[in-house]
């Protein structure tokens, strides 16, 4: 085929004046002008491919490395780029975290569009670090805009180097796959540099102790109570107040006690337990340095339907108790955490409602941070006064797997009807089954039933939590309830909201059917 410059004269010149060059096209038209632009096209193609690229002074790209996982099956891929295009884009998170449980990892040529989304959406960034293998992470170092996912993982982007010459993300990686197979050495390598790095630095790093945190931390973590920096010294409070023998657990166990006391009455002609609250008077520096602020969270917030604000008092009880050791109240009442929970509660003045409600989300929180299941199993079935079922809601996560379900449930059912439903529901972890999936379908047809704005508001939450958490297995149920709605009201909200419901969970099956074929 003619030369380039014979092609662009021809187009400048117009076919009418100079006739293309001679050559072949490939649709072998013989109009001049469609003519010209095809062999244009065919010439382009060839210039191109046989370009040689200019390496002076440029340093060749490192090659991606080899990854480990398979490529997810074709039909899983293509549904993945239906999502990514934007068909039921909320499922996207359960894809890939049922595609990394599953072992595999999101194909290459699906990288840079998952990446982009994880760009503008932070809570994805930890799913799509689950999957998308070390391609993703080779991509990401050589894009700016995706930088998010280099120490999102445990892949740091490197070897050994990286403590030494990568960003903080890559560091924090680093430290966090090293505290996974040796603790102690990552303590070691994170002492060797620790008075050097800058307080956000120091910040991040200690963060990685929460993996693998050992009794053998105690001394590191104490030494950080006196940091100068305000988050380095609050991350190691809350670390501590993980390990209930250490002195940190006997410092706030000595102030908790000074707190909480049990007291001998007798009520219609029965002689009762009752726990006797006095919050502490006073703030010193020992406190503070132990992690509890003058104004702590929720200091003068509203403190829920049942009373009034929450002065700084109580919340520095609140925080005591949230980092005192469980086995401070069972040793003091000589009681199992079940029949702890169920004493009376009353401070000096005779209030009950407000001193049961600081206790026990005291405890709440210190099971929490403690991962304490007898004391979550008792404060969930307690019938404790926590107004803040939220809270509650968090424990859920502590519970033995076979638990967890039938707890969740009750707790549902307890809040069914109130304005605290969607925020509960929106902290029990998924896949909701069973008597799990029972309640909150029951759930859904209450709201569905009931016509007022407040309910199809509620509604439309709930089938947007149940989108991503509800068992597929309950589509037809739904769709029975959709059905009903729609017959009834054409058009209206409530058989709307869960026919999207149904196509959604169909949606979902389908795909987890691929996943794990």
């Amino acid at each position: 085929m003619s030369t380039w410059p014979e092609h662009v004269s021809a187009a400048l010149l117009g076919t009418d004046r100079r006739r293309p060059p001679p050559g072949e096209t490939p649709s072998g038209d013989r109009d001049a002008a469609r003519r010209l632009l095809d062999q244009a096209a065919v010439l382009a193609v060839r210039r191109r491919a046989g370009a040689v690229p200019r390496r002076d002074g440029v340093e060749a790209i490192a090659a991606a490395p080899d990854e480990e996982l398979p490529v997810v099956p074709r039909a899983a891929a293509r549904r993945l780029t239906r999502i990514l295009a934007g068909e039921q884009v909320t499922v996207l998170p359960e894809w890939l975290d049922a595609a990394a449980r599953g072992g595999w990892r999101v194909p290459a040529r699906l990288l840079p569009d998952l990446l982009e989304k994880g760009r503008g959406d932070r809570m994805l960034r930890p799913a799509i670090a689950r999957a998308a293998g070390h391609r993703g992470v080779w991509l990401a170092l050589r894009n700016t805009d995706w930088a998010y996912l280099v120490g999102a993982g445990d892949d740091p982007g490197g070897g050994d180097e990286v403590w030494e010459t990568g960003t903080r993300q890559q560091r924090v990686a680093f430290l966090t796959r090293l505290r996974g197979s040796d603790p102690a050495g990552a303590r070691e390598t994170l002492g060797t540099v620790w008075a050097k790095e800058a307080a956000p630095d120091r910040a991040a790093f200690l963060a990685t102790f929460a993996r693998g945190l050992s009794m053998d931390d105690e001394d590191f973590l104490e030494s950080a109570l006196e940091d100068r920096g305000k988050d380095v010294r609050q991350l190691a409070s809350d670390l501590l107040a993980r390990l209930p023998d250490s002195a940190y657990g006997r410092r706030m166990a000595s102030r908790a006690r000074a707190c909480l006391h049990a007291e001998f009455r007798t009520v219609r002609e029965r002689r009762q337990m009752w726990v006797v609250v006095e919050p502490p008077e006073t703030h010193d520096g020992d406190l503070e340095r132990d992690g509890v602020p003058f104004h702590p969270s929720g200091s003068f917030a509203p403190a829920g339907a049942g009373g009034g604000p929450v002065g700084t008092r109580a919340a520095w009880l609140r925080e005591i108790l949230a980092r005192t050791p469980l086995a401070t109240w069972t040793d003091l009442f000589s009681l199992p955490p079940m029949e702890v929970v169920c004493l009376p509660i009353s401070d000096a003045a005779g209030d009950s409602g407000r001193a049961a409600r600081d206790v026990h989300i005291g405890w709440a929180r210190a099971a929490l941070r403690q991962r304490d299941p007898a004391w979550a199993r008792a404060l969930l079935k307690g019938g404790v006064v926590v107004d803040e079922p939220d809270a509650l809601a968090d424990l859920l996560t502590v519970l033995p797997d076979d638990e967890r379900e039938g707890a969740a449930a009750g707790l549902i059912r307890w809040v069914a009807g109130g304005p605290e439903l969607p925020r509960v529901l929106e902290r029990v972890p998924g896949p909701w089954t069973g008597e799990l999936a029972d309640a909150v379908v029951a759930t859904l047809s209450n709201a569905a039933d009931r016509q007022t704005h407040r309910h199809e508001h509620t509604l439309a939450q709930l089938c947007r939590l149940a989108d991503r958490r509800l068992s597929p297995a309950f589509a037809p149920r739904v769709h029975g309830l959709a059905g009903r709605h729609l017959a009834a009201d054409p058009g209206g909200v409530a058989g709307t909201v869960l026919t999207d419901l149904t196509e959604t969970l169909r949606f979902r099956a389908e795909m987890l059917k691929e996943l794990h074929p």
